[in-house]
């Protein structure tokens, strides 16, 4: 989630500059000071956790924060996510505009505050329109999208809402993205639900004194 290429070094400036992601946050449902789980910080890490924890602090945004708080609770699991978001994220055949497009989806769907917080941005960067992205936030089908990214948006919605995808959605997609491409692009959806999941269960909020992107009474 919200995962950067940057040093040691600019990660620790981020997180010195984003001054506690968790330790100000009160979570939904939650009284004040009692977080689900606890931030943690690097000190804190038994022996399992340590050697991801420093993996995590190296190219993270948000350093511990984020699903990697509730993630490393459990070692191996986090282990094992941790590889296969490397892949979906920096190795993937999916082009970078696509699969922060697909992520976003994900976001919305969930209507997940973090992962849109995080992946919006980098969405923009990487070439997706304000006015598409716009328009996937307030619940609407984008206008103006690209051929690509409509059929990343019909494929990623029917299996989503579905639970399926037509032939002729699956034939666009296969057209845009080849067979690997479809297959990184279903990987990569599943395993943003799974995301959002962590972060809705942990009750991950958006750094302390940023909006939340999804506002109460919004579609």
């Amino acid at each position: 989630m919200g995962l950067v290429r940057a040093g040691f070094t600019a990660t620790v400036a981020v997180l010195a500059a984003a001054g506690g992601w968790l330790a100000a946050r009160t979570p939904p449902g939650a009284a004040a000071g009692e977080p689900r789980f606890p931030q943690l910080t690097l000190e804190q890490l038994t022996p399992a956790q340590r050697p991801l924890g420093e993996k995590i602090l190296k190219i993270s945004s948000v350093g511990l924060a984020g699903p990697y708080n509730p993630m490393i609770r459990s070692p191996e699991m986090a282990q094992r996510m941790y590889d296969l978001l490397d892949y979906l994220r920096w190795h993937t055949s999916v082009p970078t505009r696509l699969n922060e497009f697909a992520i976003l989806i994900q976001g919305r769907l969930w209507r997940s505050q973090v992962e849109w917080y995080a992946h919006y941005p980098l969405a923009i960067k990487a070439g997706l329109s304000e006015q598409v992205a716009a328009d996937l936030k307030a619940n609407r089908r984008p206008e103006g999208m690209k051929p690509d990214e409509a059929a990343v948006y019909d494929f990623c919605m029917e299996l989503s809402t579905r639970h399926a995808v037509s032939d002729a959605t699956f034939a666009r997609a296969k057209a845009v993205l080849g067979e690997q491409g479809v297959v990184d692009l279903t990987a990569l959806t599943g395993t943003y639900v799974t995301v959002a999941m962590l972060l809705s269960m942990a009750e991950e909020g958006v750094p302390p004194g940023k909006e939340p992107p999804f506002k109460p009474g919004e579609p």
